[in-house]
């Protein structure tokens, strides 16, 4: 699994433009580097925000990774998951559709779910 994602964003080509001027002056290397700057200052300048928010809604930070022996363990517990993600949540293939639909509850996923396509349509009416 790559540690990035690709986006696509919509920009003024004045705004283009400036940006191509500050790599030309040396400022970035690239424009992906001016834009990856940018996002990182805006997600620091909102810090205290992120924070308040992964504490009231329960996030788990960065990735979550659950395998077919691990659901199985908590059905065997009698335990439903609930599952809130900033960043990536990882469904093992080995994990059949039936089983994640016996123990998940609920999934917020706030970045990439990465799962079976057969996980994904059976958690359908889970997600958040």
């Amino acid at each position: 699994m790559p540690d990035t994602e690709k986006i696509t964003i919509n920009m003024s080509v004045v705004d283009l433009g400036k940006v191509d001027l500050l790599v030309e002056e040396g400022l970035y290397s690239n424009r992906t580097d001016f834009i990856r700057t940018a996002i990182r200052n805006q997600v620091e300048k909102h810090t205290f925000e992120i924070q308040q928010s992964v504490q009231r809604n329960a996030y788990v930070i960065g990735v979550l990774s659950y395998d077919c022996s691990d659901l199985e363990k908590r059905r065997s517990k009698g335990e439903k998951l609930n599952i809130s993600v900033v960043g990536l949540l990882k469904l093992d293939d080995d994990i059949p559709p039936d089983l994640a639909r016996e123990v998940i509850s609920s999934i917020r996923v706030l970045g990439i779910l990465s799962a079976s396509d057969a996980v994904k349509e059976a958690l359908a009416d889970r997600l958040k």
